[in-house]
């Protein structure tokens, strides 16, 4: 489905509210972060390189947004232990946890999958699926306990597709969206929404990693797509389940709410 194109969220839309976002030190990641607290909410930057996610934290405080937190985790070796560590450091420090934003992604190169290298695909296994499930697990009770939670996994179609070359990636892509669809048919707390957002071709460091010859200027910056993001998180949304397909027509052309498929006309990561 797609969302409002005339969505403007209110400048305190997010006010008092805690949101985890992982890969915030950059790209998607970095953006939702930023939009994030620019309508008022508590931030925690979750993130592997630390210099990063302090250039994020000075960034919105400079900006006047709430003081946000900084969480180093390295998703590729972190274990139940580590999440349930973190669990208990958000609520311990701030009290309780209203959306989590899985950005963070994996995708060294493209390969057959007769040639992959065995280590990275358990490396890009690690990231891209068994930590979202890992984390969102440690940290469901805390959304659960918010009277608006959030889930928002980050997909991508060349999982659902099953495109050649796209590896351990598009296995780890396909297994994520399953993992969210499964998990918003199970919620029994009608107050908690799990959906998903496929944001399409966008520039990001991941994408020009595997396509370092293409013309930046022709795609959309993570900027551009941040709303979308805080209409999910809008603690006034009530949808659940669904995935947010980025490069499909405006909603307003279509009845508010309907599903739509993702459309197939790229095949590159975000």
């Amino acid at each position: 489905m797609s969302y409002p194109v005339d969505y403007q969220p209110t400048p305190k839309l997010l006010r008092d509210r805690v949101v985890l976002v992982t890969g915030a030190g950059d790209g998607i990641g970095r953006a939702v972060s930023l939009a994030c607290a620019t309508h008022g909410a508590t931030v925690v930057l979750a993130g592997k390189t630390v210099k990063k996610l302090e250039a994020v934290y000075d960034e919105i405080e400079q900006a006047g947004g709430p003081q946000p937190a900084i969480y180093p985790i390295n998703l590729e070796g972190a274990t139940p232990t580590d999440y349930d560590q973190l669990t208990q450091t958000i609520e311990s420090r701030l009290e309780r946890l209203d959306g989590l934003v899985h950005c963070a992604a994996l995708l060294p190169y493209l390969s057959r999958i007769k040639d992959h290298e065995a280590n990275d695909w358990m490396k890009i296994m690690q990231v891209n699926l068994n930590a979202p499930f890992l984390l969102t697990q440690a940290l469901f009770r805390l959304l659960e306990a918010s009277d608006n939670g959030r889930v928002i996994f980050t997909v991508d179609r060349v999982g659902t597709e099953g495109r050649a070359f796209w590896g351990a990636y598009g296995v780890s892509k396909t297994g994520l969206d399953s993992l969210a669809r499964i998990w918003a048919q199970e919620l029994e707390n009608n107050r908690l929404r799990v959906n998903r957002i496929d944001p399409g071709p966008t520039l990001t460091a991941l994408r020009k990693r595997v396509f370092p010859g293409e013309d930046g200027s022709t795609l959309k910056r993570p900027e551009a797509i941040a709303n979308a993001y805080l209409w999910l998180l809008d603690p006034a949304n009530s949808i659940n389940g669904e995935c947010l397909c980025l490069d499909q027509p405006a909603q307003s052309r279509h009845r508010p709410g309907s599903p739509m498929p993702c459309s197939p006309k790229d095949t590159s990561p975000t």
